[in-house]
């Protein structure tokens, strides 16, 4: 049975107090997403089938292998904004002047010409284009993709890999555990089924992935074997960042073509990590530590406070201690001034902490519960409230593993903390 995640916790237990203000349980909205219709593929899959995270300076040199996937799995859903994602994608890492040389896109139908990009015009009429993507390698597939992690497999010389996925997820409603993202043709691949491929990986082969798509943090038990959390943590160093949780939708999948007007995790990481909008504004240094580059980690942190939707974005190591927090250990982080947690916390997790705590109008000096009043989490400073929770819990639980006896566990959040501070000038985090 799947255990209490720190959501339900944090939406069930009396310590809150507080009102929903739809009356409406998280979990419940695991169908739905405002403003747009799901595919019946996303709807019912499960029915079908230390002081924080210190980052370490110095470059790298060695290359990076990117994948890129993305787009919907048919025309009706394949919204220009996920084209528009990968071209993001791409002057980000013009901009932080990374060879792209090494890796492959592929883009719901690909090159076969065929008008499958669904957008508004400026009367309002919805349209259709065929994909417009510098170097796009082919259609976004099973095939395809599964072609890209055996050719990293048998890499003679294993180097960092990153995947970026910009498309629509499935909710498996049997096992949200193993949720899924749609490729083209509305194919699935589950969580177990990339774990899978991963495992095929050499152990020193290391790989980061960054999803955005609806119910996405499911794929954060990418890092145990088979994909299935049930299983120790796979020897590969794998970590990656997610959009929201595993039970909720996201939000950025528009036919709207202003890209001053999208709003969504992959502006925001992006953002953060290259310094850089999508529509070419600075925007401020993410370099929380102030050691010379911008990591992962200091880029999703960037991205839980940039981001204002309703999103509840999510990282692997952050998904794996929220499983380590019971309700007494909530109870207790919540009802300590959040200057306690403050002084504890790596330097992104104090900014997260800091300005979300800012745009709700709290006193650091006390505690979180006391300053709760009743609040839809369904709204945006809703979820805001939930990622500041999330971060309190965070850095509570990453102190208690540190000051404790347990090796094993202390081991692995080293590993996920070392995979989540690197960068695409560092990719693997480790200084050289």
């Amino acid at each position: 049975m799947r255990s209490p995640t720190f959501l339900t916790q944090l939406l069930t237990t009396s310590l809150m107090g507080v009102v929903i203000g739809l009356g409406l349980g998280w979990s419940k909205q695991a169908s739905k997403v405002t403003g747009r219709s799901i595919p019946l593929a996303e709807q019912s899959y499960g029915k079908s089938l230390a002081n924080g995270d210190s980052s370490l300076p110095q470059p790298a040199s060695e290359p990076i292998e990117f994948l890129v996937l993305a787009g919907g799995g048919a025309p009706y859903y394949n919204e220009i904004a996920l084209e528009k994602n990968v071209r993001y994608f791409q002057r980000t890492l013009t901009s932080l002047g990374i060879d792209f040389s090494n890796g492959r896109q592929y883009f719901a139908n690909g090159n076969d010409g065929e008008a499958t990009v669904r957008y508004i015009n400026f009367v309002g009429q919805e349209q259709f284009k065929p994909p417009e993507i510098d170097n796009l390698d082919g259609a976004a597939t099973v095939a395809n993709a599964q072609q890209w992690f055996e050719n990293l497999a048998n890499n003679p010389s294993p180097c960092p890999s990153f995947f970026y996925f910009t498309g629509h997820g499935a909710y498996n409603d049997e096992n949200p555990d193993n949720n899924a993202m749609i490729l083209w043709e509305e194919k699935f691949v589950s969580v177990q089924q990339l774990a899978g491929w991963l495992d095929e990986l050499p152990a020193d082969q290391p790989f980061v992935t960054m999803m955005a798509q609806c119910f996405s943090g499911s794929f954060a038990n990418l890092i145990y074997e088979q994909g299935n959390p049930d299983n120790p943590v796979a020897l590969q160093t794998r970590c990656g960042f997610f959009a929201t949780v595993a039970e909720r939708p996201s939000v950025g999948c528009t036919p709207a073509v202003n890209e001053a007007d999208y709003r969504d995790y992959s502006s925001s990481f992006f953002a953060g990590l290259s310094g850089i909008d999508r529509t070419g504004k600075t925007v401020a240094s993410a370099d929380y530590d102030a050691d010379g580059r911008i990591s992962y980690a200091e880029a999703h942190a960037f991205a839980k406070v940039d981001e204002e939707t309703t999103d509840w974005p999510v990282s692997t190591l952050e998904v794996w201690l929220q499983k380590q927090a019971g309700e007494e250990k909530v109870a207790e982080v919540f009802s300590r001034p959040m200057t306690v947690w403050m002084a504890q916390a790596s330097p992104q997790r104090q900014y997260v902490i800091r300005a979300l705590s800012d745009k709700l109008n709290l006193d650091w000096e006390k505690s979180y519960t006391s300053q709760m009043p009743p609040v839809d989490f369904e709204s945006v400073r809703g979820a805001y409230w939930i990622r500041l929770g999330m971060e309190l819990t965070n850095v509570a639980v990453i102190q208690e593993i540190r000051q404790g006896a347990d090796t094993n566990t202390q081991a692995i959040l080293e590993k996920l903390t070392l995979c989540e501070s690197g960068s695409f000038s560092n990719p693997d985090g480790a200084s050289h």
